[in-house]
């Protein structure tokens, strides 16, 4: 197993389009009340970890830079395009039960949110989305703070956990806590 510097993963606070079920991808969707809520939720959490001055990365989509902005305050960060969420194709802006609808073949081979989003015609698929999540893994030289998107988090943290794409796509996906992810485990901070 390959090993990485200590990483704290945060996801994004809620969006408007999470609370509507529908698929974002690489489109975007600002943080709802309650998502900001959940990012003043980190920022309490990371104030310690901050003071250990980590290195700070966030995706480049809006909802993991607002979310940044309230849970890093003020931190200095450095934006990587590596760090974007899986781009799912012709499912971006649908909701699931449209998906549903739509494409029933794929809805039903695909259960999981990890699998649905890399089946998605015209998507990125799950090979290219491990591969630039690693890529970006290995470029790391120190503990780091990463702020970006719920599957981008379960694969990296499948990574570090050592777990196949099955294992990876049945990871938790909350808001408004941090994992910790170092020496091929993971702790919840909530």
């Amino acid at each position: 197993m390959t090993s990485f510097p200590k990483i704290w993963f945060l996801r994004h606070g809620q969006t408007e389009w999470n609370a509507e079920k529908r698929i974002q991808g690489q489109l975007e969707s600002q943080l709802s009340p309650l998502g900001q809520s959940h990012a003043r939720q980190q920022a309490a959490l990371m104030r310690p970890i901050l003071a250990q001055v980590p290195t700070c990365y966030v995706s480049p989509l809006g909802r993991a830079r607002e979310t940044a902005e309230i849970a890093l305050a003020g931190a200095d960060i450095t934006i990587d395009p590596r760090l974007a969420e899986a781009h799912a194709g012709d499912l971006q802006g649908m909701t699931l039960p449209e998906v549903e609808v739509r494409f029933p073949d794929i809805w039903a081979a695909n259960p999981s949110h990890l699998d649905l989003f890399c089946a998605a015609p015209n998507g990125e698929g799950y090979a290219s989305f491990h591969a630039r999540i690693l890529s970006f893994m290995q470029a790391l030289t120190g503990p780091s703070v990463v702020v970006a998107h719920g599957l981008l988090g379960q694969v990296m943290r499948g990574i570090v956990l050592g777990l196949s794409r099955q294992e990876m796509a049945k990871l938790s996906n909350q808001q408004g806590c941090i994992y910790v992810l170092e020496e091929g485990r993971e702790q919840l901070l909530q």
